[in-house]
């Protein structure tokens, strides 16, 4: 097929160009420069899944991990609309068999009572339930999957630094082994699936802390942790308390990961063992702590900072972000590991497009953010409420007037893009919502004013991503180097 790998070369070193088109055509490579038609950048689920999905159109795929699988990740919770799309990846069995069955998300009452959200319940659920993964095994195995594909899919190579065209496009990318080795490549389209990491954001300084919401998290995994009794035995928990939430995710071999998402003003307060401070926080709530008597702690205590953030674009000529590479908002739904899965998706089909037919990429690749930044409001909408008086009222005391706590489960279920039937009937809770706002008046007031002071407050600790800590700092810091970003950055 032109423009793709020709299938009978068993090195891909052979390839015919594009009949339809001599644009954006890169010149004969050295033989020391690799030159795939797409080049992923960033080996999670995100990066396997667009990887897996453009080889299978045919493409000559590489993907470039800067650890090595198995590493640890958090993002263990996956929602129900992940799994349509693991289906049609062709894992669905294997997540189920390193999976734990989730059910749904219960959220506490009081010490002692659960309000439970069952996914079953959703306005025209695909699959009742969803799965908690151990990230460093579903990683791995999305990665193997797309080597099994025909993907290019290496290990321990890190990305420094890509540079542009006159006209704004990749025209190399440069990137090291563990052996200090420089490795180049030309690809055709470059896809930012970085995480948090944020290759391009950074680079092009398009990432910007998000002013809505701000929020820092304290997290381990533990053994001996009670579970649910029957069927809630799976369900992730999530517990609120007075500086933000806590999370219980039940994972396979007795595992519970157990964090904090607090405020940053809160966390900020820390001082000498984090261990201490984390068991201290989960002590604060007297139903998680019951849970805890018997937990011994099998993984080292992490901090991470400045959660949320978005890019200012997530495309460009020739290039393309997915998942947090572009954005991440608060965990408080588990909607990480689905957004990313999710615009991979989105985003094979949009590189798979601009590929075949180049004058198209523009409108594909303004469909594809349009779509995504919608479904992300919808998240973000519930996110930065979450913690105020009048959502947790309505959260206790649930309605089905007119379906709308069907809605709101099908939103925990990931449900926010395309189902009308549920996006008119979320439009109608924030009316709910509003109005129980004026019926709280006083303790709604207060509500907002916290959260709109924790926007506010800057948190840069990080054991997870040192770069992410780098980023917050540089936020505050004038930009005294524009004349040297203007080597890297794509012309305007």
């Amino acid at each position: 097929m032109a423009g793709m790998t020709d299938p009978a070369s068993a090195d891909g070193a052979h390839r015919v160009a594009p009949a339809h088109s001599t644009t954006h055509q890169q010149p004969p490579p050295s033989p020391d420069i690799a030159q795939p038609d797409v080049l992923v950048v960033g080996g999670g689920p995100g990066g396997s899944t667009i990887a897996t999905l453009l080889a299978r159109k045919g493409w000559q795929v590489t993907l470039l991990e800067k650890a090595r699988h198995p590493r640890f990740h958090i993002g263990e919770s996956l929602l129900p609309m992940n799994l349509p799309i693991l289906q049609r990846l062709g894992v669905l069995d294997q997540v189920r068999a390193i999976g734990t069955f989730k059910p749904g998300a219960e959220f506490p009452v009081d010490d002692d009572n659960y309000n439970t959200f069952q996914f079953n319940r959703a306005l025209g659920a695909q699959f009742g339930h969803a799965y908690q993964v151990k990230r460093e095994q579903f990683d791995r195995m999305l990665f193997g999957h797309a080597r099994d594909n025909g993907v290019d899919a290496r290990e321990q190579v890190t990305v420094d630094r890509v540079e542009f065209d006159a006209d704004g496009r990749p025209s190399q990318v440069l990137a090291r082994d563990t052996d200090g080795a420089v490795l180049q490549f030309q690809p055709r389209y470059l896809v930012d699936a970085t995480g948090r990491d944020a290759l391009l954001g950074r680079q092009l300084k398009l990432k910007h802390k998000n002013p809505e919401h701000q929020s820092a998290a304290i997290f381990s995994h533990f053994t001996g942790v009670q579970r649910r009794d029957g069927d809630d035995a799976g369900n992730i928990t999530v517990q609120r308390f007075d500086h933000g939430w806590m999370w219980l995710i039940p994972l396979q071999d007795d595992v519970m990961s157990v964090g904090a998402v607090c405020f940053p003003e809160y966390l900020k307060q820390r001082r000498g063992d984090t261990e201490a401070f984390l068991l201290q926080s989960l002590r604060s709530e007297p139903s998680v702590w019951r849970r805890m008597t018997h937990a011994q702690r099998v993984a080292p205590v992490h901090v991470t900072g400045n959660y949320s953030y978005t890019c200012e674009r997530m495309h460009g000529p020739g290039w393309l972000m997915v998942g947090d590479a572009f954005a991440f908002l608060d965990p408080v739904f588990s909607s990480g590991v689905y957004l990313a899965m999710d615009s991979a998706e989105q985003g094979a089909a949009v590189v798979d497009g601009a590929l075949r037919e180049p004058a198209r990429e523009t409108q594909l690749q303004q469909a594809m953010a349009r779509r995504h930044r919608r479904g992300m409001k919808h998240f973000s909408w519930f996110i930065y409420r979450f913690n105020t008086p009048v959502m947790q009222q309505l959260f206790n005391s649930p309605r089905n007037l007119w379906k709308v706590e069907q809605a709101v489960i099908s939103m925990l279920a990931g449900d926010v893009f395309d189902n009308r039937e549920v996006l008119r009937r979320l439009r109608l809770f924030r009316l709910i919502y509003a109005l129980t706002a004026l019926r709280m008046a006083p303790a709604a007031l207060r509500g907002w004013l916290h959260r709109r002071r924790q926007a506010k407050v800057r948190f840069s600790d990080e054991t997870l991503q040192p770069g992410a800590q780098a980023d917050a700092r540089m936020d505050a810091r004038p930009d005294t180097d524009a004349d040297a970003r203007a080597q890297t950055e794509p012309a305007s």
